[in-house]
């Protein structure tokens, strides 16, 4: 069996419940996936890392840092990245805040040091639904210069992010759409 059918299974099993669910895009859905359930098991984490590594390494420029916003992204980041680092590339992690911190250097960004203007990333999320917060997370990494190369997803819940990405300029890619998940 091959990386991504096995996440599959593991996504059934562990993430994907039925029942009424208030998403945090606003929308009511009859489903839900907790992806977390699944990104923080250890092979999980292992799956998500390989496979979202397999997509940067095959990105048109060389994708130096990947971030993503807090909560859904941090798993998935440090999975890339310790799996880039035992491939001998290393890709550093960063998390996008949901607000500025309100001490310290109040930053957007934990992560930042390996940071610099001008970098190529990918930002990732581990469920999208309209893509209001990887929007909101692809402005963040702008504002702080960095070049967004890649803009990913482990399930897109095919409510409307794809859609709103492109209009931005964006193309996104997802490991799974719901289709594949639910059915």
């Amino acid at each position: 069996m091959d990386l991504r059918e096995r996440l599959r299974q593991v996504l059934k099993e562990r993430s994907y419940e039925e029942g009424d669910f208030l998403l945090s895009s606003g929308k009511r859905s009859s489903f839900y996936i907790d992806a977390k359930q699944t990104t923080l098991t250890p092979e999980g984490a292992y799956l998500c890392g390989k496979l979202f590594y397999q997509m940067i390494k095959n990105a048109n420029e060389k994708i130096e840092a990947i971030g993503g916003p807090t909560l859904g992204a941090d798993p998935i980041v440090t999975a890339v990245s310790l799996i880039s680092y035992l491939e001998g590339d290393p890709v550093y992690a960063f998390i996008i805040r949901k607000e500025p911190k309100k001490h310290g250097k109040g930053l957007w960004i934990e992560g930042d040091k390996a940071l610099r203007e001008g970098m190529r990333v990918a930002v990732v999320e581990d469920v999208v639904t309209t893509g209001s917060t990887l929007l909101k997370a692809i402005e963040v990494c702008e504002s702080f210069g960095l070049r967004v190369i890649m803009v990913m997803a482990l399930i897109d819940r095919e409510e409307g992010a794809r859609e709103l990405l492109k209009e931005k300029g964006y193309e996104l890619q997802s490991i799974f759409r719901r289709s594949e998940l639910v059915g």
